[in-house]
């Protein structure tokens, strides 16, 4: 009896331990081994799960590869595929030796079928090597702030043992490539059309990403992942209502569902607010500032419904010089800063600029160009 009841103890204390939430805003739970929910736009964390461990990430590494194939500016470029690029292992778009393909094709390839031998013919055209492009990818990680990343190849193949990143990083890099449109538009592809260029055959290529395609009706994106040490790896967008999400989850067995949770959970939970609305800033005091200072665009930020009255903001103005006040024209752009506090935690900053009078400006700029042409006619000069 004493032993029947140990163990009806011993069930009811290991459901309620795997019951709590982890350490953030929202509720919620996941198979991940490590995982993270951030808003797009404020880069809010809304849920983290050992976001900062450093995993293996599969092929969700192809996310830094595509982004720096359209930054490099020669996705109109065509490329002529080499030996290297059709001898990688794992998944391909079956590219022959010798072919000849545009680099958007590839990134195309790249983002929905995960193709590493595009990822190989990318890393070639785009860094002139595989170890060119390698050290272009850390240099972009370290830009973005992608502190405990460190990338060896260009489609995540467990072939290095110092590939890793993070759930973080990862979401920190994501946020950073869906401000390009044009990245944006081939992660939420769910199908492409590449056009052979000796005329034998099209590929159609429809994406893996199932949360795009069949799943999930708000899903606007992201990339897969899948080796045998890494697991499997997902990054997911998702927007509904003007408001953006971005999921990652290392090695879940339950990715689909989780995304699918994680997303859901927060746009129940959270709607975005306006804590500074975009013109003159009204309240602030300083005589020289009063009405000449300005935000050039409104500040949103998801918060629950709690949250809404905890927002304070501190505004720290430039101390104002005096020959300031005999010439407006000396004032920098920036004068200062708008601090965000959301519970008494600073959440966000964003610059504070001053109001030139344009027609100050442009009558100086007019005097400028007629006494520099009296100087050089002689004009007005006593002879």
């Amino acid at each position: 009896m004493k032993l029947r009841k140990i163990i009806i103890l011993t069930i009811i204390t290991s459901i309620l331990f795997l019951a709590i939430p982890q350490k953030s805003s929202a509720q919620m739970y996941v198979s991940a081994q490590s995982a993270i929910l951030m808003e797009q736009d404020s880069g809010r964390v809304i849920f983290e799960k050992a976001a900062h461990t450093q995993r293996r990430i599969a092929s969700i590494t192809k996310i830094m590869t595509a982004i720096l194939a359209i930054e490099s500016g020669k996705l109109d470029e065509t490329v002529t595929v080499s030996s290297m690029a059709i001898r990688a292992e794992g998944s391909s778009i079956y590219l022959q030796e010798g072919e000849k393909i545009k680099l958007e094709d590839l990134v195309y390839g790249l983002m929905l079928r995960s193709g590493n031998d595009a990822a190989v013919a990318i890393a070639e055209t785009v860094g002139g090597s595989l170890d060119g492009f390698v050290y272009l990818m850390n240099q972009k990680a370290e830009e973005i702030g992608m502190k405990n990343t460190h990338f060896a190849n260009p489609h995540g193949l467990d072939d290095h043992e110092d590939h890793y990143s993070t759930a973080y990083d990862m979401a920190l890099l994501t946020r950073y490539a869906m401000k390009n449109d044009t990245y944006k538009k081939i992660a939420g592809t769910e199908s492409y059309r590449s056009e052979s260029s000796n005329n034998k055959w099209d590929r159609v290529w429809k994406n893996k990403n199932k949360l795009l395609t069949s799943l999930y009706e708000y899903s606007t994106g992201g990339k897969t992942g899948y080796t045998k040490k890494a697991k499997r790896t997902l990054v997911s967008t998702a927007e509904k209502d003007g408001v953006s999400y971005i999921a990652v989850t290392l090695n879940d067995p339950d990715d689909w569902d989780d995304h699918i949770n994680m997303f859901e959970s927060a746009f129940k939970q959270y709607k975005m607010v306006q804590v500074l609305e975009e013109g003159t800033i009204k309240t602030v005091k300083n005589k020289f500032y009063k009405n000449k200072v300005y935000l050039k665009s409104a500040v949103v930020f998801p918060v629950t419904k709690k949250e809404e009255d905890l927002f304070k903001v501190e505004y720290k103005m430039t101390k104002v010089k005096k020959d300031w006040q005999r010439n407006q024209e000396d004032v920098p752009e920036i004068v200062g800063e708008a601090k965000i506090y959301l519970d008494d935690k600073l959440v966000d900053s964003v610059s504070i600029h001053f109001k030139h009078d344009k027609k100050k400006e442009s009558k100086s700029f007019l005097d400028y160009f007629k006494n520099m042409f009296m100087a050089m006619t002689g004009v007005g000069q006593d002879g």
